[in-house]
C-alpha cells in the first residue's frame, strides 16, 4: 500500500473508533411509568399515609432528582402515553381520551424508539401498551424490538390470562401466560437488560399495576386500613415497588446503572376507584385538577446528574421524548417538531422554565380543559371556571376568578388560541362544549375511524 493510500484508511479507522467510543457514552434511557399510582402512594412523600411502603422507590429518589413538579399530559391513561411517545400534544393528532387512544397514533407520528434508532439503540417495551389495539399500530411496528405485553384495556387481570381475545403477546404473537404480571413484566425487563447490558437501549416499563382490578397475592393483602380495597392496592404497590427495585438492581450488576438515564413517573393521577391518595392534591384521575396530573416523578443519571437534590421547575411528560434525543446526543427533529423539550437543563438549574404554558384538554361533552401559566392554573368543566394560585394553594382550596377577572381572560384566551391548533378528536365527538347542545354526537366504530384516519394520514409508518 503505498503512503498516499494509508492515510485516507486511517482517517476511516479513527472515524470509525470516534464513533464506537461514542457509541459507548450514549446512556441507556430507561422509562418506567406506573398506572393510577396516587401522588401519595409513595413513601417518600413526607403526605403518604403510614400504611404505604415503598423503600425501593424510595431508594431511588433520595438518590435522584425529585421533580415536585411534575405532571402528565392527561388525566387518563391512553392520551399520556401518546404524548408520552410522540413528545407532542396528544391533540394535535386527535387523542384527548382514553378511547381515542385505543384506537391508535397515527401511522404518521413518530415514536420515540424510531428516533433512537440511528444512535445504535436497541428498544423494548414491556407491560400495558394503549397506543392502538390492532396489529399496525402495535410497539413491533413503531420502532420497538421487543414487546410483552398488552395492547389495550388498562383493566387487565392479574392473574387470570385466558382471554385469548385480550391476550398477553410476546412480540407480534399472542401467548397463553401464567404467573402475577406486575412480576412477569419486572422478569420481562430484567431480562431485556442482561441480554442488552453491552449496547445502549431504550427501556420502556409500562406497568398496568396499580390500575383496577384490585388483585394481589392473597399472602401480600394484610389488614392494615380495614378498608378491603386500599388493603389490596397496598399489596400491589408492594410488588410494583419490588419490580422498581429489581430493575434498579439488575443495572447496578451489570454497572450500567450510573450511565442510564432512568424516569419514573405515573401516567395520571392516582384513582378514586382504587381508594388512592392523592394528598396533598385535590382530586383523582378524569379530573384536571392537580390530584388527575400531578404526579411522582423522579429522574436518575448519576453519571451526569448530581442525586439528592429537588427541581422545582414545572415540567411533564410529553418532554420525555426530547429528554431522550438530549441524552442520546442527537438532534431534535424537523419534520415532526416536538411540542416536549429537554428537562436536563431545568435538572442542571439551567433554566426556571421550560414552558409558558401546560395545557390540558378532554374535549367533547364533558368540557374539561385546564391550563397553568406561571402560578396560575385555570381549571373548567362546561360552565365552571376556577382560579388557583399554585405557589399559594397547591391543593386548589381557594377560587380567585372573581377577585383576578383579568387573569381569567387571559388565560381562557390562551387556551383557545392553542385549541385552535389542534386537531379535531378522532372519535367525532366536538373539540369544545358547545352549552347551546345536549345532543350528543354519533361515535365512530373502530373501522371507521381506521377509515378516517388513513384518508387523512395515509397508511405507511415512518
Amino acid at each position: 500500500m503505498k503512503h498516499r493510500d494509508v492515510l485516507p484508511v486511517m482517517a476511516l479507522f479513527w472515524i470509525g473508533l470516534a464513533s464506537s467510543i461514542l457509541a459507548e457514552e450514549r446512556p441507556n434511557i430507561v422509562i418506567i411509568l406506573t398506572d393510577d399510582q396516587g401522588y401519595a402512594d409513595v413513601s417518600y412523600n413526607p403526605h403518604s399515609p403510614p400504611e404505604v411502603s415503598t423503600p425501593n422507590i424510595d431508594a431511588l429518589a433520595y438518590s435522584s432528582i425529585i421533580c415536585t413538579q411534575g405532571y402528565t399530559s392527561g388525566h387518563v391513561c391512553s392520551p399520556t402515553r401518546a404524548g408520552l411517545m410522540t413528545g407532542r400534544y396528544q391533540q394535535r393528532f386527535g387523542i384527548y381520551t382514553a378511547g381515542e387512544g385505543g384506537s391508535g397514533v397515527p401511522l404518521d407520528e413518530v415514536f420515540i424508539p424510531q428516533r433512537l434508532k440511528s444512535a445504535g439503540y436497541v428498544s423494548g417495551a414491556f407491560g400495558k401498551w394503549h397506543l392502538g389495539l390492532t396489529k399496525e399500530y402495535h410497539a413491533m411496528n413503531r420502532g420497538f424490538d421487543e414487546f410483552y405485553g398488552f395492547m389495550g384495556r388498562g383493566a387487565h387481570p392479574y392473574f387470570d390470562h385466558s382471554d385469548m381475545n385480550h391476550p398477553i403477546y410476546r412480540g407480534l404473537k399472542p401467548i397463553r401466560e401464567q404467573g402475577y404480571l406486575t412480576t412477569r413484566i419486572t422478569e420481562e425487563a430484567v431480562d431485556f437488560i442482561r441480554r442488552h447490558n453491552e449496547e445502549p437501549f431504550f427501556l420502556y416499563v409500562a406497568y398496568n399495576a396499580v390500575h383496577s382490578p384490585p388483585e394481589a397475592p392473597k399472602e401480600d393483602i394484610k389488614q392494615v386500613t380495614g378498608d378491603k380495597t386500599r388493603d389490596t392496592l397496598m399489596a400491589m404497590i408492594k410488588h410494583l415497588d419490588l419490580g422498581i427495585g429489581a430493575i434498579v438492581k439488575s443495572l447496578k450488576a451489570h454497572n450500567i446503572f450510573d450511565n442510564t438515564l432512568l424516569v419514573f413517573l405515573t401516567d395520571n393521577g392516582g384513582s378514586s376507584a382504587m381508594h388512592a391518595k392523592n394528598t396533598p392534591l385535590r382530586g383523582f384521575k378524569q379530573m384536571d385538577y392537580e390530584g388527575g396530573i400531578h404526579v411522582p416523578f423522579i429522574v436518575s443519571w448519576p453519571a451526569q446528574l448530581q442525586g439528592g437534590q429537588k427541581c422545582d421547575v414545572p415540567l411533564w411528560s410529553i418532554d420525555l421524548f426530547a429528554t431522550a434525543l438530549d441524552a442520546a446526543g442527537l438532534p431534535m427533529p424537523k419534520d415532526k417538531p416536538l411540542d416536549g423539550k429537554s428537562i436536563l437543563p431545568a435538572i442542571r438549574g439551567e433554566t426556571d422554565q421550560l414552558h409558558d404554558q401546560l395545557y390540558w384538554s378532554s374535549a367533547g361533552d364533558k368540557g374539561k380543559w385546564a391550563i397553568r401559566s406561571g402560578n396560575w392554573k385555570l381549571v373548567a368543566e362546561k360552565e365552571r371556571i376556577e382560579l388557583f394560585d399554585l405557589e399559594k394553594d397547591p391543593g386548589e382550596t381557594t377560587e380567585l376568578s372573581a377577585s383576578f377577572p383579568k387573569v381569567v381572560i387571559e388565560l381562557t384566551d390562551k387556551y383557545n388560541a392553542w385549541l385552535d391548533e389542534m386537531a379535531a378528536p378522532i372519535s367525532n365527538q366536538a373539540k369544545r362544549w358547545n352549552p347551546d347542545t345536549d345532543e350528543r354526537v354519533e361515535r365512530k366504530s373502530r373501522e371507521e375511524k381506521k377509515a378516517a384516519r388513513k384518508a387523512k394520514n395515509g397508511n405507511s409508518p415512518r
